[in-house]
């Protein structure tokens, strides 16, 4: 079975925030996951995941401003200052908290700015942040979010085009995140494409489709995907990232082992 971790952006909202953590221990996971710790001192995040006995799985780099709607600046051409100052801030939380693998999030590409630039911008940041966290012995996950339903415009939207770049860079410090429910959205086939892919795959978030709710609730068959990924040889860790239909305890039923294991 799977390696699992809950994601606490979406995950446990019944709850505040720093409630979390122990909900996702009692529940059964051993690791945790959300969008972004700035808005918290390192010092309640630390407390939280050492009394509930959790790793720190990951988080993302800053996104410039969330709230506004933007979604990354890794591809935004006037913003590399911030981009670089953005990785030693997440630098400082993740060596505080534990966590050897952070996500970057390409960006909406800029309405006005030349395609060949917000390219080259994204391949300089994108190398930068590699060799940074490098340095401190952590892993840099790229993510590929569809453009067809949340977000539209948003630069790498494909499996493909995240794997040609850090190709590209010939990098050994940048993986592919694959988020199952983006994937499926963008080009479906998901065994055959996480088996095409197994070797750069860093990180692995699901949640079902349409919707992005729990296993069960869509088209996906997850019992034959967390099979797969066993079967694969895939050790890293597998995150629910999904939003419950119901309250978060009454969607696990998926994380039953009996479940999972058949």
């Amino acid at each position: 079975m799977p390696k699992f971790a809950a994601n606490l952006s979406m995950l446990f909202t019944e709850l505040p925030f720093l409630e979390r953590f122990s909900a996702a221990r009692q529940a059964g996971f051993d690791g945790v996951e959300y969008l972004f710790p700035y808005d918290w001192p390192i010092s309640d995040l630390q407390d939280r995941l050492q009394r509930s006995q959790l790793q720190q799985v990951l988080f993302n780099l800053p996104p410039g401003d969330w709230e506004g709607g933007e979604r990354g600046i890794a591809c935004h051409p006037d913003r590399q200052d911030e981009f670089r100052s953005g990785v030693e801030l997440a630098i400082k939380y993740a060596k505080a908290l534990g966590c050897s693998q952070l996500n970057c999030l390409s960006g909406i590409a800029p309405v006005d700015a030349d395609k060949a630039l917000i390219e080259s911008t994204l391949v300089q940041n994108i190398n930068y942040a590699a060799q940074r966290l490098a340095r401190e012995n952590i892993r840099l996950m790229v993510e590929a979010i569809n453009s067809r339903v949340d977000i539209p415009g948003f630069w790498l939207d494909t499996s493909a085009k995240v794997v040609d770049l850090i190709k590209r860079l010939g990098t050994d410090n940048a993986y592919l995140q694959f988020d199952i429910y983006h994937a499926q959205i963008m080009h479906g086939d998901i065994l055959r494409h996480i088996s095409k892919y197994l070797g750069t795959i860093g990180h692995i978030q699901f949640a079902d489709n349409p919707g992005r709710h729990e296993p069960g609730t869509g088209e996906l068959n997850f019992r034959s995907i967390f099979k797969a990924l066993d079967e694969m040889g895939y050790r890293g860790w597998v995150s629910a990232e999904y939003r419950p239909k119901l309250t978060t305890l009454e969607s696990l039923r998926w994380f039953d082992p009996s479940i999972t294991a058949s």
